[in-house]
């Protein structure tokens, strides 16, 4: 397999504070994060230097935003010379927006592009956004019939997490505990959806949603937007002085359907996932300084430090209890607030793990600032039906 290191770096990054943005149109939502993003640029930048651009965006429905394909991009950056694809893959849309855009770089193809996700996930009912258009588009619940029959996200995970319970001795307790830390990255962040600390009585008693998972455990439906340039590693001194390299990227599948999975304590597309971005980037997990990891339910974060190799299978919660991936632990996880604090604006949410590797990476991420030992920190995401993707970035701050 061929790698990205040394050939593509990330000059510039902008996203908005992800939440309940119903004071904000689709297009509201994109340009801003687009300024923030063209405006980050340390030596400046202009549109029209733009050779090419990825857009993530899941929730379009058969007639809604997304099925134009790159065009709300297009009007949305003022940009009508310029090829936009639009990327769709559940939950790692946003991250694999930005995997086609890297590789557009690394090709050769293009010189400077730009990733976007963009998602309205609260204007309208949460049970239309999980159904979509006449129940065949859009959404979740669309896929298969077995989905009509309740089969929504916790009571998904809710077969993970009594596994893990059985097999591995996890707790409720446990479950918590990732819900307090990740409050806790959250109420430092000032683009995360949620900024308050909760404390671990609160977790445990929040109202239950589907055994053994309570309110606690879930993350938010949240509106959000986020946006990186890329370019040739070779001219980003044009743009910064302090520019971040793509070191790997990689996407994990597995099947979408339960019935065919043999096994609920491990995520496998995460698992190949990872596998794919260590051996591209050449490195170890020990070498990380932090990770950004898919936390939807906080059950699936305790899976993904061991599908990762982040530590042995069964041993994650322990741990969590120690204070282990904690932002002053040995391996931060989720400085940002993760997906349960910072919210998951599907296609958004990726592409903002790039945006918060970039500021930890270039020491500008204020109070939740992790400690830099190698400079080299991990973004990634799972979803769609059963887990079935995962996309995954290893990022630097050398060439």
């Amino acid at each position: 397999m061929g790698g990205l290191r040394g050939k593509v770096a990330v000059v510039g990054v902008g996203m908005i504070r992800f939440g309940e943005l119903f004071d904000k149109s689709f297009t509201d939502q994109m340009q801003e994060a687009y300024l923030n993003c063209i405006n980050s640029v340390d030596k400046g930048f202009e549109t029209k230097m733009l050779d090419a651009a990825w857009f993530g965006q899941w929730s379009g429905g058969i007639l809604g935003q997304g099925a134009q394909a790159g065009s709300p991009l297009a009007s949305g950056i003022g940009n009508m010379h310029i090829p936009i694809t639009r990327v769709e893959n559940g939950c790692a849309s946003g991250q694999d927006a930005v995997r086609n855009a890297a590789i557009g770089v690394a090709s050769g193809l293009y010189d400077v592009v730009l990733a976007l996700g963009c998602e309205k996930m609260r204007d309208k009912p949460s049970v239309e956004s999980l159904i979509g258009v006449g129940g065949g588009g859009g959404g979740i619940l669309g896929y298969h019939p077995s989905w009509m029959l309740g089969m929504g996200g916790p009571s998904m995970q809710a077969l993970y997490a009594t596994r893990q319970m059985y097999e591995h001795g996890v707790t409720q307790e446990d479950f918590s505990r990732v819900a307090v830390k990740n409050h806790y990255n959250g109420a430092r962040c000032p683009y995360a959806h949620f900024q308050k600390e909760i404390t671990l009585e609160r977790a445990k008693a929040a109202p239950p949603v589907c055994w053994p998972l309570n309110l606690m455990d879930c993350c938010p439906q949240t509106d959000g937007a986020a946006a990186v340039i890329l370019c040739k590693a070779e001219i980003a001194k044009n743009f910064t002085d302090k520019p971040v390299y793509v070191w790997g990227s990689h996407l994990g599948i597995d099947h979408a359907n339960y019935w065919d999975k043999k096994q609920f304590v491990s995520i496998l597309s995460t698992v190949r996932a990872a596998k794919g971005v260590f051996e591209m980037a050449g490195i170890t997990p020990q070498d990380l300084d932090f990770a950004e990891v898919h936390d939807c339910f906080t059950n699936i974060e305790l899976m993904h430090y061991q599908d990762m190799g982040f530590c042995e299978m069964g041993k994650g919660h322990l741990l969590l209890r120690e204070g282990y991936w904690n932002m002053d632990g040995t391996l931060p996880v989720n400085p940002s607030g993760g997906l349960k604090a910072h919210g998951h604006p599907i296609a958004a949410t990726g592409v903002g793990q790039i945006c918060e590797a970039f500021w930890q990476l270039r020491e500008e991420a204020g109070a939740r600032q992790v400690k830099l030992n190698k400079g080299l920190g991990l973004t990634h995401n799972s979803g769609g039906p059963g887990f079935g993707t995962a996309g995954m970035h290893i990022l630097s701050r050398e060439l």
